[in-house]
């Protein structure tokens, strides 16, 4: 509360009386007024969480010296400081203030809990995987069209399939209206947000979307999701084709990522096709990992060089390189001189850096639509101003506050035991060995093929339309799906996704946190 100190102001007087000895008058003595006291107006801060946000995003964001509101000189007092931060009603308020026009995925939690479970897999999901688009008919109505169901979760109970297609919730039809570049500006998606709804679902016929009166009930429970959905080898006209369908770069799988690649490996593949399409990103420790299995003959060159603000540039402006074990266990490679990736409008960080990060090595061959377009990597921040480091042999601990370190670092432990706020802002960026990393816009396919309505096939299967692609590519096989002509008001542009409304599924992360 701001608290104004107020001095009392004492006016002086003169007094003019009639002495009865004289008609002259007498002026008495002049009683004169004190000077006011200047007393400093001092302004207490009203939410130290505000303090960790500025502070944090001052010091971290990638963006800070674009930023005015967190220049370094901003404030010419504790009081302009203060007074400032105690303008915003709420931390998400002043954390949206703080955020650069560029940035689209910066966050904030008030658990950060709930931070780190996303980043182990563990959400609270129905386990129904959906894209969110246009029905055939157009207009501002959205549908639900069924990518797959997690397993163990409570839809995997309800005979839900992919493909299948859901137009309302709890009886309300679903809409959404976008600009030009797609944005949604006004929706009712968040009747998704529950944790328990009911679905209703539709058929897809040559009238468009057309109610069915199946009506099925989801709820929500905390789950682990293993990212690897698929692993598994293909033999086409004689050339065996791995296939990993791989859906969030999660450090805490990358053990059964490389045993998967040692079964791939003894199958004795010869080509790989990576399914990305569903995948927003995670560990960029994992990406590295990931692009080592693929290949294996780059031990120790260049990945990715990171590029941070200047205030950490030269702290943390490493160079990731190709690696040849995880925690000391070999890596399980295949050495292979191309490799052919599914990806798509839903995928995006850690699997564009893959793409990005490979090409300067190896034929990448990208099959499917332009991609996200996040070319940042982010890093938890959380309230502990008082943690150090030393960077170099021989020199003294030197502050490092806020940042979420591994290993010996007591970051959380030591944090604020006042509240658990975090922040997951984007601080930095990936260049390749090329020096590239600019594709804000995404990163155009090799060859464009969209999902569609009624020719989704089954992941993993011939007959899949973007699969059998990667294969026609590969061996020179053309698959069935391939020669159906798909009018485009069949053709699925994502709006939104049930990836998207997971939280914090599209932070890119490097594995500095806990």
């Amino acid at each position: 509360m701001k608290k104004f100190f107020l001095s009392l102001l004492c006016l002086g007087f003169i007094v003019i009386s009639c002495n009865k000895n004289d008609d002259d008058p007498i002026i008495e003595d002049v009683v004169e007024s004190p000077e006011e006291e200047d007393i400093p107006v001092i302004i207490e801060l009203e939410n130290e969480i505000n303090d960790f946000i500025w502070s944090a995003m001052n010091s971290w964001y990638l963006w800070q010296d674009e930023v005015v509101e967190l220049s370094d000189d901003r404030f010419a007092s504790q009081n302009d400081y203060y007074e400032f931060l105690n303008g915003f009603a709420t931390p998400v308020s002043l954390f949206r203030t703080l955020e650069s026009p560029k940035d689209r995925f910066s966050a904030i939690v008030d658990d950060y809990d709930i931070l780190f479970n996303s980043f182990s897999g563990v959400f609270k999901t129905n386990g129904l995987e959906f894209v969110l688009t246009r029905p055939p008919e157009g207009g501002d109505k959205v549908v639900g069209v069924v990518r797959y169901v997690i397993n163990n979760s409570d839809a995997s109970t309800k005979n839900i399939n992919r493909g299948d297609i859901f137009y309302a919730v709890n009886g309300t039809e679903l809409f959404a209206q976008t600009d030009v570049d797609g944005n949604i500006t006004s929706s009712n998606l968040d009747l998704l947000n529950p944790d328990t709804f009911t679905l209703n679902f539709a058929d897809l016929t040559a009238e468009g979307v057309v109610p069915n009166d199946v009506n099925i009930e989801l709820v929500k429970e905390e789950i682990t999701e293993n990212p690897i959905l698929i692993s598994k080898v293909l033999e086409v006209n004689g050339t065996k084709i791995g296939y990993l369908m791989y859906n969030s770069f999660t450090s805490n799988f990358d053990e059964q990522l490389n045993t998967a690649f040692s079964d791939l490996k003894s199958a004795g593949v010869t080509e790989l096709v990576l399914d990305l399409r569903y995948n927003l990103g995670g560990s960029v420790q994992s990406a590295t990992r990931l692009s080592s299995m693929i290949t294996g003959q780059f031990d120790g060159e260049l990945f990715a060089r990171e590029q941070w603000n200047s205030k950490w540039q030269s702290v943390f402006g490493f160079e990731n390189t190709f690696v040849s074990d995880i925690d000391g266990a070999p890596i399980n490679s295949l050495g292979l001189n191309s490799v052919y990736i599914i990806a798509t409008d839903d995928s995006a960080s850690a699997s564009e850096l893959v793409i990005n990060s490979l090409t300067p090595y190896i034929d990448v061959v990208h099959i499917g639509d332009v991609t996200r377009g996040k070319n940042e990597f982010s890093v938890t921040l959380v309230d502990n101003t008082t943690q150090q480091a030393i960077f170099a042999e021989g020199e003294s601990p030197s502050p490092i506050p806020f940042i979420v370190l591994g290993g010996q670092f007591t970051t959380v432990e030591d944090s604020n035991p006042n509240h658990k706020y975090a922040l997951q802002p984007l601080v930095g960026t990936n260049v390749n060995a090329d020096g590239f990393g600019e594709f804000t816009n995404g990163l155009q396919p090799d060859f464009l093929l969209a999902e569609s309505l009624g020719n989704l096939g089954q992941l993993g299967e011939q007959g899949e339309p973007l699969l059998d692609l990667a294969i026609e590519k590969i061996t020179g096989v053309t698959g069935k799906s391939l020669l159906i002509d798909t009018p485009e008001n069949l053709k699925i542009h994502t709006i939104s996704s049930s990836n998207r409304l997971k939280p914090f599924r599209e932070v890119s992360n490097y594995d500095i946190k806990k």
